[in-house]
């Protein structure tokens, strides 16, 4: 506070001379006695030592001296009440400097110390000073902190002790000595000059209100002590802590001008307690979309779970942004798994339910299920213990019965599982340490545009973005990357997860992905897989590959474009439907394949790069483009580039349709596969029936089901060497697998012919 507040206000009261109408003999309130023409007061002129000064002799236990005006109590704000006494006959009396605090409306305020310290006279003729000190604020030195209640005080002194003395005093001064404890000038207020104590029970809320409000632009300072703040504060001013805080887990504390980490974890005096109240504010007001790490490193010792951070969290829809700094996971049991193991009982009628669940207390909302008949990523998305029903986030394939599952609840570094939506919530340049011991985001059950962007994770546990619900619709992730706890794990041991998405249009773009057990498995539709490098290889010989991206949808109506796909299968199933037999629904199609690098290392032979794996009987393939795309095997040959998994079903080949398998580059592969394929077919010896075998080169083991086209090279001619004229014709799906094409000519012939045969139906 400025001294300059005070200039121009007179302090100190008149001399005693000038009257004594305005000195009172109780408490100084307008209407009480004073000692004008009081018998044990005069007026004694020429004292050696004080000049014209007050004589008073004490009668009572307590003889009291004080000035009748208002002496204003302004925050921040220090004053000294100063005077010189002296005994010149009778008993020796005690002195000190006393006061009388009052409130705006003129009443007396209760319960604070109004006396400094007292001084006993000992000798007579010998002059001593009493002084004492009075301000807002708790500080030493201060012999009378009064906070911010009184607005104004009445001074002066007390005679306390044995009565029957007569002392004199000099006039008393009161004088303005803040600067006795802060500097003439300077650029922050102090909490503690508005009442705040610092004892860490007391509550401060309202001296922090109140030094925000008159710090009018200045900086607030928190000197050292801990502030106990009882309710949720905002302070608009810029703020520095060297004291810390103490709030409730619910009330928000909000820094409007000094909104960063740095700042919380200071206010708090610890780092993961400040970043989650810096967190918990972000999701109130606080004047800013951001907050800051400010490049600052995080040890995070346990999951921070959103909403236990801010209970009267449910769902938050504007644009929120963590950003700039590091997160360090700090392994310990807080971060174990739970896991549970129930019975529990399934209907293909409510699909994403599972009633008469034993145990079920014990399962948490966000648990992966396992299980008979359980797709991947299946999590608890709500529970309801009285009805004993759990809300999955996707059906199950295994149709209706009970069973047996297992529930295994993972750990998170932000969990957001506890809310109920979040929309916009942006994660930008932030580093992940997981250090093999924490998962790193579980997204709320409902929500949209969730982005992580120029971010790295590093060695997660178990799982990097998991989506228990659709919170994860239209999630972005750009220019991340990704690096496994399993880099020295065989690929088929391996157990961890990048990503899971249960809604649509995700857009997953120029993102590295290193060595996880599974990339991405993705329901929904709408997808952009665009400009990715993700590998899953290992160092074995002949080493198992195993599905990097997972479709578990039929029709996706997805983009896999311009990726880098190393040592990983793109893999196509309904492993997410309670009726995976087909029905009256799209079957698998939607798909586009285009532009990307295929490559593995060290496999074996029967390894492919795209896998069609259909859960139940009756599918076929409705619309699948894999055009301009390299595979490449190094260090052994591998026979295809795609398959069918055959484990549940095959595909129906009499209903395959639009599928445009060209323009592919292919490396170490034994077997080129297109559709349509140009197929050239020479007859050297004279027959009516030519036969062509474009079977090992049709995708997924299709029918030769049409022939778009049929040219000769050359002339045909017949067994004498005559030219044939005569115009073939076909017969398609011939031979015990349906591949082949038979060519039938009015009579024996032989010659070249190329033939253009697809294994669908065009459209």
């Amino acid at each position: 506070m400025n001294k300059a507040i005070t200039d121009g206000l007179v302090l100190t009261p008149p001399a005693f001379e000038l009257g004594l109408d305005v000195w009172s003999s109780e408490d100084g309130t307008p209407g009480s006695d004073t000692y004008d023409g009081a018998p044990n007061a005069a007026i004694a002129t020429a004292d050696a030592d004080f000049g014209n000064c007050l004589e008073l002799i004490k009668t009572r236990n307590v003889q009291k001296l004080r000035y009748m005006g208002q002496t204003p109590i302004i925050p921040g704000c220090y004053l000294r009440i100063k005077a010189r006494v002296k005994a010149i006959s009778g008993n020796l009396p005690e002195v000190r400097v006393a006061g009388y605090a009052c409130a705006a409306n003129g009443t007396h305020v209760a319960g604070l110390t109004e006396v400094g310290d007292t001084v006993a006279l000992q000798t007579y003729g010998s002059v001593v000073e009493v002084t004492g000190i009075v301000g807002t604020g708790s500080r030493g030195g201060v012999d009378m902190p009064w906070g911010r209640t009184p607005i104004y005080g009445h001074f002066g002194l007390d005679l306390t002790g044995a009565n029957g003395g007569t002392v004199r005093i000099e006039n008393i001064e009161i004088e303005d000595i803040t600067s006795a404890f802060l500097r003439d000038m300077m650029d922050w207020v102090d909490v503690k000059d508005f009442g705040a104590l610092g004892d860490g029970s007391t509550d401060d809320t309202a001296a922090f209100q109140a030094a925000d409000a008159a710090a009018n632009g200045r900086q607030i300072l928190v000197p050292a002590g801990q502030y106990y703040l009882g309710a949720s504060l905002a302070i608009q001013s810029p703020i520095r802590f060297e004291g810390t805080l103490v709030m409730p887990t619910a009330a928000r504390l909000s820094l409007l001008a000094s909104y960063d980490f740095p700042t919380y974890a200071e206010a708090f005096g610890d780092e993961l307690l400040g970043f989650k109240k810096a967190l918990q504010a972000l999701f109130g007001y606080t004047d800013h979309n951001a907050l800051d790490l400010k490049g600052r490193r995080v040890e995070v010792s346990e999951p921070i779970v959103i909403k236990d951070i801010a209970p009267d969290l449910s769902s938050f829809s504007n644009r929120r942004v963590l950003r700039n700094g590091q997160i360090n996971v700090i392994e310990g049991p807080t971060w174990d798994d739970a896991v549970v193991t129930s019975q529990a009982t399934y209907s293909t009628a409510q699909q994403t339910q599972l009633t008469n669940v034993a145990n079920i207390a014990n399962i948490e909302v966000g648990a992966l299920v396992t299980g008979a008949g359980v797709g991947r990523e299946v999590y608890v998305k709500a529970k309801n213990v009285g009805a004993g029903t759990l809300t999955l986030s996707q059906p199950l394939y295994g149709g209706s019965g009970t069973r047996t599952f297992t529930f295994r609840r993972f750990k998170y570094v932000l969990d957001f599982s506890g809310m109920a939506k979040l929309d916009r919530f942006n994660i930008d340049d932030v580093e992940f340490l997981c250090n093999g011991a924490a998962s790193c985001i579980m997204l709320p059950p409902d929500g949209q545009m969730f982005q992580i962007r120029d971010s790295y994770v590093v060695r997660p546990k178990d799982r990097v973005i998991t989506s228990i619900g659709r919170g994860c619709q239209d999630i972005l992730v750009d220019r991340c990357q990704f690096l496994s706890n399993e880099m020295l794990v065989p690929a088929q041991d391996r157990t961890s997860i990048v990503m899971n998405v249960n809604a649509n249009d995700s857009k997953i773009r120029d993102s590295r992905f290193v060595r996880f057990g599974t990339t991405f498995v993705l329901n929904g539709s709408g997808h952009l897989i665009v400009g990715n490098h993700w590998f899953q290889g290992d160092e074995e010989t002949n080493g198992v590959r195993v599905a990097g991206l997972v479709f578990t949808q039929t029709n996706v109506q997805s983009a896999v474009t311009g990726n880098y796909i190393d040592n990983s299968v793109i893999e196509w199933t309904n492993e997410h439907s309670a009726e995976p037999d087909f029905g009256n629904q799209y079957s698998f199609g939607g798909l586009t394949v285009t532009g990307n690098t295929f490559v593995c290392i060290n496999v074996a032979p029967w390894f492919t790069w795209f896998s069609v794996k259909p859960y139940g009987a009756g599918h076929f393939i409705h619309g699948l483009t894999i055009s301009g795309n390299v595979f490449k095997s190094l260090n052994a040959m591998v026979d295809r580039i795609e398959k069918v998994d055959t484990t549940f079903a095959a595909l129906d080949n009499g209903r395959m349709r639009n599928i445009e398998v060209q323009g592919n580059m292919f490396n170490a592969v034994r077997e080129v596969v297109s559709n349509p394929v140009f197929l050239e077919v020479e007859q050297n010896t004279a027959q009516s029936t030519w036969t062509a075998e474009p079977g090992p080169y049709l995708p997924f083991g299709g029918w030769a089901r049409n022939v778009e086209s049929l040219v000769a090279e050359g002339m045909i001619t017949g067994a004498g060497g005559q030219r044939v004229t005569a115009m073939p014709f076909i017969n398609v799906e011939q031979g015990p697998v349906s591949q082949n094409v038979t060519v039938h000519w009015p009579e024996a012939a032989k010659g070249r012919v190329h033939l253009k045969v697809r294994m669908d139906n065009p459209n």
